[in-house]
């Protein structure tokens, strides 16, 4: 085989196995530690929406709403 080929070959099984889950597994293999992490995974999840809304001041009141005045002189 050229070294061209295993060049390609070694890159090959390097982007292979970095892209395998089981090389790296994110979670624990135990099942109770296993559940922790996920319940902590999706608590911190779960304020996802209220940054969101702080970011793009979703919970701010809208200034473009009209307010009822009485126009004459009182």
């Amino acid at each position: 085989m050229s070294l061209r080929k295993q060049l390609i070959v070694g890159l090959l099984l390097v982007c292979a196995s970095v892209n395998m889950g089981c090389a790296t597994p994110i979670w624990s293999p135990s099942p109770d530690v296993r559940a922790r992490q996920l319940i902590y995974a999706s608590e911190s999840m779960r304020h996802i929406p209220e940054i969101w809304e702080r970011i793009w001041g979703l919970e701010l009141p809208d200034l473009a709403t009209p307010y009822r005045v009485h126009g004459g002189v009182i």
